[in-house]
């Protein structure tokens, strides 16, 4: 990639860090200092191969504070090599197969009078849904996250930053 091209790109800051629409979902994600929690989760859960893949994906990216927001103790517990294929749920739950943009997510919404339930690559449901403008997304536990940053875009799908982990019914 030449350096030119990169700075004639449009870019969003996460994490203190610009995220390149030319560079994939981990490309981006290392940089940030808001997911460093989720790098070590997806790398833990062997799933950089699959969000470096060409997708599309379209990911609901918790930061560090919204890992911080769970039971004392959960984040450290599914990182241990014997719960990968919790960790793989939890994060898989985070992904929706598609490339799904902001406008994408309220005309769901709007045709859902109100709510979209969207799939994700784990088997789950999400809900979307609107508040003051603003999106929402809840989980089968009836958690709901609010999205922080929407339309960070990717060369494999594009990234929407949450203030909750989402959880998977268990």
């Amino acid at each position: 990639m030449k350096k030119g091209k990169m700075m004639n790109e449009k870019t969003v800051m996460v994490g203190g860090a610009e995220m390149y629409p030319s560079k994939n979902i981990i490309e981006n994600a290392v940089n940030s200092e808001d997911h460093t929690n989720l790098v070590a989760a997806v790398k833990a859960a062997d799933l950089v191969e699959t969000l470096s893949s060409e997708g599309p994906f379209t990911v609901f990216a918790p930061t560090n504070a919204a890992f911080a927001k769970l039971p004392e103790g959960t984040v450290n517990t599914l990182l241990m090599a014997e719960n990968k294929k919790t960790l793989q749920a939890v994060l898989t739950y985070h992904v929706v197969a598609g490339k799904w943009n902001a406008k994408a997510i309220l005309k769901m919404i709007k045709k859902g009078k109100g709510k979209a339930e969207i799939k994700t690559v784990s088997g789950g449901t999400i809900t979307a849904w609107l508040k003051d403008k603003n999106v929402y997304i809840t989980d089968e536990n009836g958690n709901s996250a609010k999205v922080t940053i929407a339309d960070v875009n990717q060369s494999n799908g594009v990234i929407h930053v949450i203030d909750t982990v989402l959880l998977p019914k268990s």
